[in-house]
């Protein structure tokens, strides 16, 4: 336990700081949120956790047993406005992580209402139980790269490069960011508390099942005997593994409470250049290592997708100390792991543990 809460304490989360905080935790069965949740209960934070039941099966959330990490699990949705507002209360949270949305591009493509009342309402609904909850002090609301306007310039975008997005899912994003940087200026710091946006890359690791991933998708194929079927082959992403953002948004959510005026902004959290690759990189690796892995090119018309896309962390480097610490390859080889190990029968929430603790544990080497 020694050596984890120093490494706990390299990254800004610290069992002294994190026991006992009261923390409100929207989209806990999701991906994301299912390991944000672990890694905050095992710190000792009271997690209330507010959301759908979990989005596909298997999910992580019952894989793991994830309901261990939570103070109360609560099924509802954001879009009503009621049921959140009472929950948030109840919590009494001095920390709230918004990460409850509709993360998928093709899926906002056939539900583009659904969707914006997702991404954006769901914002609204939130930031505004925010506003009539007196014991919140800093709010993280989790964003995504593809919330700017993406130009296809071999840079990074910074955080303050304009915002945009073609298809649904990243207009829907775009105005969340809108959303919260309102509710901040108009609202929430005058009453104290400190809003910020988190935006992250192409996210990866184990226990994410969802529909229209790549690397869920190569599971899928791989289970079922035939190649994956690959839209855009050449199309660069942000590759990191979940817990890099992760631990930037819980240094952001740290550093609200002792230095709002300068860190209620935007923020990025993206990996390294070289972790910057073009999917069918990707997708090479791991077909090395998954006995019956393949894949080929998909040459049927498909939504409209960036073809490239970068982040530039360098504000979240020099002002929160922040910085990923597993290579492209290490983030593939950890989800293989996973994966290989749920497929044995092995304890997930153990797993998962062992992960998060190497990864913590990565910030000494």
């Amino acid at each position: 336990m020694g050596q984890r809460c120093r490494a706990l304490e390299e990254m800004g989360l610290n069992l002294g700081s994190w026991r006992g905080r009261r923390v409100f935790l929207t989209g806990h069965t999701g991906f994301k949120g299912g390991w944000l949740a672990l890694m905050l209960g095992d710190a000792g934070a009271v997690v209330h956790g507010y959301a759908l039941e979990p989005p596909s099966e298997p999910n992580l959330y019952t894989v793991a047993g994830l309901s261990a990490a939570l103070a109360k699990h609560t099924i509802a949705d954001v879009r009503d406005a009621a049921a959140l507002r009472d929950a948030l209360h109840a919590a009494a949270p001095e920390i709230v992580f918004h990460l409850a949305a509709q993360p998928l591009v093709r899926r906002s493509y056939e539900q583009p209402v659904d969707t914006y009342a997702v991404n954006v309402l769901g914002t609204v609904h939130l930031l505004d139980a925010v506003r009539g909850c007196d014991s919140v002090r800093a709010v993280v609301v989790v964003s995504t790269d593809k919330c700017y306007e993406n130009r296809e310039w071999p840079w990074g975008y910074r955080e303050t490069d304009r915002l945009g997005g073609q298809d649904p899912y990243a207009s829907s994003k775009a105005c969340a960011e809108l959303v919260t940087a309102a509710y901040r200026d108009s609202f929430l710091r005058t009453a104290g508390v400190a809003v910020a946006s988190a935006r992250a890359g192409n996210v990866i690791g184990g226990g994410d099942w969802a529909e229209d991933r790549l690397l869920p998708d190569l599971f899928r194929a791989v289970a079922a005997g035939h190649p994956l079927e690959v839209r855009y082959p050449n199309a660069v992403r942000p590759w990191q593994h979940v817990l890099e953002p992760l631990s930037g948004y819980v240094m952001l959510a740290e550093r609200l409470l002792i230095d709002p005026q300068r860190t209620a902004r935007a923020w990025n959290f993206g990996p390294d250049e070289a972790s910057a690759a073009p999917v069918h990189q990707v997708l090479d690796h791991l077909c090395k290592r998954l006995p019956g892995a393949s894949w080929r090119g998909d040459a049927r018309p498909q939504p409209h997708e960036s073809a490239l896309l970068r982040l530039d962390s360098a504000q979240a480097r020099q002002q929160l100390g922040w910085a990923p610490r597993w290579s492209l390859r290490e983030a593939l080889e950890r989800t293989a792991d996973w994966h290989e190990a749920w497929r044995r029968g092995d304890d997930m929430q153990r797993r998962t543990r062992e992960q998060i603790a190497a990864y913590l544990e990565a910030a000494d080497a």
